[in-house]
């Protein structure tokens, strides 16, 4: 009688520890699950377009030559031309690439995506000395436009249009680092576990 008492209470304790386990699983995966639809929607509110701009001015005298005759006739054409250009900046995060690994709890953000940078001149030209053996035509348009997006590109390298785009770039990324961290998560990037902004930045900066 006794003996079965004890089998009895054995029984029921295993089924209790079991159902006990079984519950412990279910919150668990319940947590794990909750976790990453969480990261997943912060990634959704980071991926966007992130754009700095920027606006540049300039001035270029822009002068051709057509000789004739052994280059005893020449017939020159020239023109002031002021340039205002509106240039932007851009990331666009919702080409970002990542994986998650729920077990490991681990975000590796796989790619970022390049900068792109739009450059928008408004080009206008003054005192313009032409002749009708050397008028401006479209190629020499086409070459003042190239020349102009060529000079306005040095001059971008230069300023600090590209590093605020890119600190723009390192506070959206860095909304990731802050629920990953706050959750127990971690944020991997090119193989460097990701601590801090400055880590983005040593990455991501030229």
């Amino acid at each position: 009688m006794l003996r079965r008492l004890l089998i009895g209470i054995g029984v029921i304790a295993g089924i209790f520890l079991l159902f006990k386990f079984c519950d412990f699983k279910k919150n668990d995966d319940d947590d794990i699950s909750y976790n990453t639809n969480l990261i997943q929607q912060q990634i959704v509110n980071v991926g966007k377009l992130v754009v700095t701009e920027g606006h540049f001015s300039e001035v270029i005298t822009y002068k051709n030559q057509q000789k004739y005759l052994l280059d005893m006739i020449s017939f020159e054409k020239k023109a002031l031309i002021v340039v205002n250009a509106d240039v932007t900046v851009a990331y666009d995060l919702h080409k970002m690439k990542y994986d998650i690994d729920e077990k490991n709890k681990t975000i590796t953000i796989v790619s970022i995506p390049k900068e792109e940078i739009k450059i928008s001149p408004d080009i206008q030209f003054y005192d313009v000395e032409q002749s009708k053996l050397n008028p401006f035509t479209g190629d020499d348009y086409n070459k003042i436009n190239k020349s102009v997006k060529a000079n306005l590109a040095k001059k971008i390298e230069k300023s600090s249009l590209k590093t605020n785009a890119q600190n723009r770039l390192i506070s959206e990324l860095s909304k990731i680092l802050i629920l990953t961290n706050t959750m127990g998560w971690k944020l991997q990037y090119e193989g460097k576990v990701i601590e801090s902004e400055k880590d983005f930045g040593q990455k991501i900066k030229l």
